[in-house]
């Protein structure tokens, strides 16, 4: 890396046939805030809102290829990882870092279950991401159900987030954790961010809507995108989680199920 952050986001992840999350959200929103978009694609999936159709893994060795593609040539302030699937995916981008990754701060979104209930991540990759992935880890941004099945805690309220948190942290070895809020229940979305320097909690009021596909990959591309142009961790996040509310209220109504998000709002006003 130089010493000049440039905005440039190295993607991994899954794409999306509906262009609602993965890949396709992912470069919507770091190219909407001004960030350059690059991408090693870990699986194809057959989508729209309706649900997940099919998915179809590349290789390992061709993701790995493709990061070291990227890195070898163009590089990468950060890099923000979502779906891989399975644990030798894992594997693949964890030797990818160590060997290419010239310390690029990662944010690691765990995608394990698509918006419309498909599992995404076999059960011997959470484990990997647990001790393995979770060491290189600047900040993770789990999901309730996500938090649960990487700590083991109940994640129910604001207490289950924060305990989760802890675990992500100090046990687990993430530098930070983003414990998100969005799947309890509750008038407000509480995210709770646990950093070295302590725990904040992040308050927002629930949208009703049915523009909710890909919101958890939104949101970690923006944290992404703005630490990849010098942001610290916590402002990036509270930047992000403004973007994101913004992208809900301007969803486009595209789709009969989880509709997507208006991630160039920003390229509107």
């Amino acid at each position: 890396m130089t010493d000049k952050p440039k905005g440039r986001v190295l993607i991994i992840a899954g794409s999306d046939s509906g262009g609602g999350a993965g890949i396709q959200a992912d470069i919507k929103t770091v190219s909407a805030l001004g960030g350059y978009a690059m991408t090693a694609v870990t699986a194809v999936t057959v989508q729209n809102t309706l649900g997940v159709n099919g998915v179809h893994p590349v290789p390992p060795e061709t993701v790995r290829a493709q990061i070291e593609a990227v890195m070898s040539d163009l590089g990468a302030d950060t890099w923000k990882i979502g779906m891989m699937g399975s644990a030798d995916h894992v594997r693949a981008v964890v030797e990818a870092w160590y060997a290419v990754g010239d310390g690029a701060p990662v944010i690691l979104d765990p995608v394990m279950i698509a918006k419309g209930g498909a599992s995404l991540l076999s059960d011997d990759a959470i484990e990997i991401i647990a001790n393995e992935l979770m060491p290189i880890a600047a900040m993770v941004t789990p999901n309730a159900p996500e938090a649960e099945a990487l700590t083991g805690v109940a994640v129910n309220d604001l207490d289950g987030q924060m305990d989760a948190a802890d675990v992500l942290v100090n046990r687990l070895g993430a530098w930070s954790a983003l414990v998100k809020g969005g799947h309890i229940h509750g008038s407000t979305i509480r995210d709770v961010l646990l950093t070295q320097s302590g725990y904040r909690v992040f308050e927002s009021p629930r949208i009703e809507t049915k523009a909710t596909h890909g919101t958890g990959c939104t949101l970690a591309s923006a944290i992404a995108v703005y630490n990849s142009m010098g942001e610290e961790l916590e402002p990036s996040v509270e930047k992000a989680r403004a973007y994101l509310m913004e992208a809900i209220k301007h969803a486009p109504g595209f789709g009969q199920g989880h509709q997507p998000l208006g991630h160039n709002w920003p390229c509107k006003s």
